[in-house]
């Protein structure tokens, strides 16, 4: 795994199945998270594809090959970011209760 991103994605990975075997989430949260978490190494493993295909066909600088690169690599941030918020859906009640976070309103 060569990619920064990708080791992030891992981290996040585990930390994920970790929290939710220690707040023994539901089945259906599972359902929720085990789909997140495969949506993000698909896009991420498209991305990389991507990359590489774009760098074959055109190894020098090119503007189109950016903008191709850049929106690879938006539609990872955009699915990041929605398994995100299903993360913070699941766990974010739980995590409060576990810390007691005061209340600032």
């Amino acid at each position: 795994m060569t990619q920064a991103h990708a080791r992030f994605h891992l981290f996040a990975t585990i930390v994920v199945i970790a929290a939710g075997f220690y707040f023994s989430i539901t089945t259906l949260e599972w359902c929720a998270l085990i789909l997140s978490i495969g949506a993000v190494w698909s896009a991420e493993a498209f991305n990389s594809a991507i990359e590489f295909l774009v760098d074959l066909v055109h190894p020098d600088w090119h503007d189109d090959a950016g903008r191709i690169k850049d929106l690879a690599a938006g539609a990872v941030l955009i699915i990041s970011f929605a398994s995100g918020v299903i993360g913070i859906l699941i766990f974010g009640s739980r995590i409060y209760q576990l810390v007691k976070l005061p209340y600032f309103g």
